[in-house]
């Protein structure tokens, strides 16, 4: 089943991606900040939620493995 019509698939595809661009920002700042609109904007987006909510995205990222690993 694709991950559009999974709920707890989406979920993963939306933390991973938060995850990837707050941990690619780290490494490549000045390419995820002359991308702020557009298509590109949506991975500055992310990248700043990663940030910013970080304990918030841990915490997700941590009940999620879980769920995956355990309960499905």
């Amino acid at each position: 089943m694709s991950a559009i019509f999974n709920f707890q698939s989406l979920l993963s595809v939306i933390l991973l991606l938060i995850c990837t661009c707050a941990y690619l920002r780290s490494f490549f700042p000045s390419i995820m900040d002359r991308n702020k609109t557009g298509f590109l904007g949506t991975f500055w987006k992310c990248a700043r939620i990663g940030e910013r909510k970080s304990p918030y995205v841990a915490i997700s990222c941590v009940i999620m493995a879980f769920s995956i690993l355990f309960l499905t």
